[in-house]
């Protein structure tokens, strides 16, 4: 009878065992099925941003379904938002706090030797370093070049391009170079920097060539510790290389397999416009992009927690409603076949343009200095912003009513309708509370000064004169004149914002609202540095409410806006030198180089110490 008893608890105990291994294969083929595989540029949402632990590379993962992590009082979205809690306090001092602890911790790591860059390197990519890395880490050390292996950015824009049989990626680039509209800079092993090839319409030459001088001028530093290349750059201020999701996602497989694909045997774009660069399972292709049905005010309060998500149209898709980039091409062009090679000034992160660090709009210093006073001696606290209609052409068959800065100008001096504002608490212990609803003529003339300056440019002869009547236009204003408002708007043009590097190394706080994630973006923390802003400006008013106060200035924390204020430009001093463009560049070019080899492995560095 115990023997009986025993066979039949065996095949129980076997039973459960076959059901358990049966379940967990059926979940993990499931998870497999229905995970999405999405490319570098999809990211999910993190509590707090840390340097993740890489065992493929730093890969961006894709977002996690749309459940909210709740951490504290306020929620942390998918899409890089934090929604307010009303129950909270007000969230402006948890990011500031949060941001200022990963940015001290993220100093606190950086490598200290060449070989611990190495070990780091070796960390994060899952390869060697390229050839010539010593000498790279020569001059960083030399011009004191601060978080030497925050170089992340270069890692996302040419991963993809590890998967191309480099035979193919050759032929690729010189398909390229024959592209109207485009420049190639290179050298051999004997001769210097130069434009060694281009390709424009008759009477462009000057104009386009142009931004190939300061270019050059950079790379001249370190040509001596350049290999040979060639590099075929967009003279254009926006991307225009739009990614399909499908090859993106194959190609990084391919590179994170150390493989690599043919060109003939890629996947089959699905051009779907805009979206062809998302994931299937991410909102922008669960929404659709509907122009004819623009979508409503959020309905709930938030505020940037990371900056780079946040500009994802994938994850946000009315980005593709708000910004120029999107609307000039309404629903979207079809995607590249292949990934295509080609360096420009920005990005976003549906494109795959590779991003070098533009030495358009660089400036050492605003000069004289007597015209940008210190922070508390600034008497104007209304926000900032001049600038031309750019962004988008303006014609009666062209979305441009709905363009970034035209809808900049036209919600900062509304005067009918109201604005909901979440007012500013005066400590962390305080409720921050529901909105209280402001007319628009009370809040707009008191907290914004934001008016076109010149004359209607881009737009056909009637829209020019619609815009000249509809729209404020008000007198360009002197650096002296500008440098007595305490807090400052930077938004994009027809591509990223130029004037950005001029705004942040004043004594003002920069708000910035961009779609583009430039060269810098891991090497610089919003809320500690700026102020990201987003895209509908939905945020605007609160968060300037918050550093400022109210109307009689209650509530106000000036003391935390002079902190960012001291700290943009001081990051502006020590961050974004020529010494880090060139060392940016120099790098860039080292990887690219070893990409476009035949034979990677040879251009690879090889540390005998370890």
């Amino acid at each position: 009878m115990l023997l009986s008893r025993s066979r039949r608890a065996l095949k129980l105990v076997l039973l459960v065992a076959a059901v358990a291994v049966f379940l967990s294969g059926f979940i993990k083929d499931a998870l497999l099925l229905f995970a999405p595989q999405a490319p570098a540029h999809v990211t999910a949402p993190v509590p707090a941003p840390q340097t993740p632990s890489h065992t493929n590379g730093p890969r961006e993962r894709p977002p996690k379904p749309p459940s909210p992590l709740v951490l504290g009082k306020h929620r942390y979205g998918n899409g890089g938002l934090l929604e307010v809690n009303e129950d909270g306090a007000h969230p402006i001092y948890e990011l500031i706090s949060r941001a200022e602890k990963d940015w001290n911790k993220k100093l606190e790591k950086a490598s200290k030797s060449l070989h611990q860059a190495v070990v780091e390197y070796r960390r994060r990519y899952n390869r060697e370093p390229p050839r010539g890395f010593d000498d790279w880490w020569s001059y960083v050390s030399k011009h004191n070049v601060q978080l030497p292996d925050e170089y992340d950015s270069i890692y996302h824009d040419l991963e993809p391009f590890w998967g191309i049989e480099p035979r193919d990626l050759l032929v690729i680039r010189e398909e390229l170079e024959s592209k109207v509209d485009s420049y190639t800079i290179g050298r051999n092993s004997s001769s210097t920097i130069s434009v060694v090839h281009y390709a424009f319409q008759a009477g462009k030459y000057d104009q386009l060539i142009k931004g190939s001088e300061k270019i050059i001028d950079l790379l001249r530093d370190v040509e001596e510790f350049l290999p040979p290349f060639r590099a075929v750059f967009s003279p254009h201020d926006g991307p225009n290389r739009l990614s399909d999701y499908g090859v993106k996602s194959a190609l990084l497989q391919a590179a994170s397999s150390q493989t690599s694909i043919e060109r003939d045997s890629l996947p089959k774009i699905n051009s779907v416009g805009w979206i062809s660069a998302c994931s299937p399972t991410s909102p922008a292709r669960r929404k659709g992009v509907n122009l004819d049905m623009p979508p409503p005010r959020p309905s709930k309060k938030s505020f940037i927690y990371d900056h780079r998500l946040s500009m994802d149209p994938c994850l946000k898709p009315d980005h593709f409603h708000h910004h120029g980039q999107f609307l000039s091409h309404n629903s979207g062009p079809s995607p590249q076949h292949a990934m295509i090679p080609e360096f420009s000034s920005c990005s976003t992160a549906i494109h795959h343009n590779i991003r070098i660090p533009t030495p358009y709009g660089w400036v050492e210093d605003i000069y004289p200095r007597s015209d940008d006073p210190e922070w508390d001696d600034k008497i104007d606290e209304r926000l900032l912003w001049r600038g031309s209609n750019t962004g988008i052409f303006h014609a009666q068959h062209i979305r441009w009513r709905r363009s970034h800065r035209i809808f900049l100008v036209e919600y900062t001096n509304e005067l009918n309708g109201t604005v909901d504002l979440l007012l500013p608490s005066k400590s962390r212990k305080e409720k921050v509370g529901k909105p209280k609803r402001i007319r628009g003529a009370h809040i707009n003339p008191a907290m914004m000064d934001i008016g076109f300056a010149g004359r209607p440019i881009s737009c056909s002869s009637p829209t020019c004169e619609l815009i000249e009547k509809k729209f404020p236009w008000r007198a360009r204003q002197s650096v002296r004149e500008a440098g007595n408002y305490k807090y400052v708007l930077d938004v994009d043009g027809n591509g990223w914002s130029g004037r950005f590097k001029r705004l942040i190394t004043s004594n003002s706080v920069i708000f910035k609202s961009t779609i583009y994630p430039e060269w810098y973006m891991d090497r610089i923390a919003p809320w500690v540095h700026y102020v990201p802003v987003q895209l509908d400006l939905s945020d605007l008013h609160d968060a300037l409410a918050f550093f400022r106060g109210d109307g009689n200035g209650d509530g106000a924390h000036e003391d935390l806006a002079r902190n960012i204020a001291n700290a943009g430009r001081q990051w502006s001093k020590t961050f974004w030198r020529r010494e880090d463009l060139v060392a940016y560049f120099f790098r860039l070019i080292l990887e690219y180089s070893r990409l476009m080899s035949l034979d990677r492995k040879a251009m690879s560095y090889s540390e005998k110490s370890t």
